[in-house]
């Protein structure tokens, strides 16, 4: 008979065990080979299935000396007990995909250079090995990037230029950052510039033509990285902001009081009129990795860590080794 409903209030009773032994037995109709299944007794498997019946409320076998067969409440029982059962396994082995970092979710916060170039290669890179593992972008201020990786609402920062350690203290506060990649510095210049027929040009040959600045507020990070370029350099030029609201300024000819821009190839594709030369002598730009260890526990963080740290970085750009 199928499963009244005071059988189905005994439904949360029901334990792991007795539902295995049930599927086992109802799959091969014999006690015996169910035990062998199961790798356990025969009076085991017989013991649990009568535990099931009492807290169902009804049989679910018919048992004979010959012949074992499933009731009508055994036949409606049993695919609900596969479904427990194969959800069970899943459950388990995705636990298991996680404590050995090949499941889970990395949330990686990255600041806008990095979004068109490196954060996609990274990712492409960490999924080749850890395909189960999903990464979730999410693009931020580097203000807000530096006290979400604190806070550890995000696993891994990623950002351009080498900001400085916010809130270095002890145990939770501890943040770690390594250099993962870096691209090389580009300039911008006008069709009319006098170097704009160079195949290079040096910081230090600009340093009296009035730059066009990217505004901090607008994009701290990469306001950051192109002050760290300049003052490696030692080159201060004439500076304004730009007005152009677009990451890679690409309407800075809109402003005629600026004479260069600075750029990187990740931003300098969208530039039809701008004539971009290369930086002599190179000066990449660090693109840098931050985390948390304290707060970033599971496994698939520490192994996008890695394969950040060591996979070969994008066309054109240089790894952390060849970065002066």
């Amino acid at each position: 008979m199928p499963l009244n409903r005071e059988a189905r209030g005994y439904s949360s009773m029901m334990e792991f065990r007795q539902l295995e032994a049930f599927a086992a037995v109802a799959s091969e109709l014999h006690f015996g080979r169910a035990a062998q299944k199961l790798y356990v007794s025969q009076p085991t498997v017989s013991e649990l299935v009568r535990r099931l019946e009492r807290e169902l409320h009804t049989p679910l076998f018919t048992r004979t000396t010959r012949r074992v067969a499933l009731t009508a409440a055994g036949v409606e029982l049993l695919p609900y007990a596969k479904s427990i059962l194969a959800d069970a396994t899943a459950a388990t082995a995705a636990v298991q995909r996680v404590t050995e970092g090949q499941g889970g979710t990395v949330r990686v916060g990255l600041t806008p250079p990095a979004a068109p170039v490196l954060a996609p290669h990274l990712v492409r890179a960490f999924q080749r090995s850890a395909p189960r593992v999903t990464v979730r972008l999410e693009q931020m201020w580097l203000p807000t990037l530096t006290e979400a990786v604190i806070t550890g609402a995000v696993d891994v920062a990623l950002s351009c230029g080498l900001p400085p350690d916010p809130h270095q203290g002890h145990g939770d506060g501890d943040v770690v950052s390594a250099v993962c990649a870096a691209e090389p510095l580009l300039v911008g210049l006008r069709p009319e510039h006098r170097y704009a027929g160079q195949a290079a040009v040096s910081l230090e040959d600009l340093a009296h033509d009035v730059l066009g600045a990217t505004r901090v507020g607008l994009f701290p990070a990469w306001a950051l990285a192109q002050r760290q370029a300049l003052e490696a350099a030692g080159v201060h030029p004439p500076a304004v902001d730009l007005l152009d609201t677009d990451l890679a300024a690409t309407h800075w000819f809109a402003q005629p009081e600026v004479d260069w821009i600075l750029l990187i190839g990740s931003l300098a594709s969208s530039h039809t009129e701008t004539v971009v030369l290369p930086v002599a002598p190179s000066r990449p730009v660090p693109f840098t990795l931050r985390w948390n260890p304290a707060r970033a526990q599971p496994a698939a963080v520490a192994a996008f860590v890695h394969t950040a740290l060591s996979t070969d970085p994008p066309a054109g750009w240089s790894s952390p080794s060849d970065t002066p």
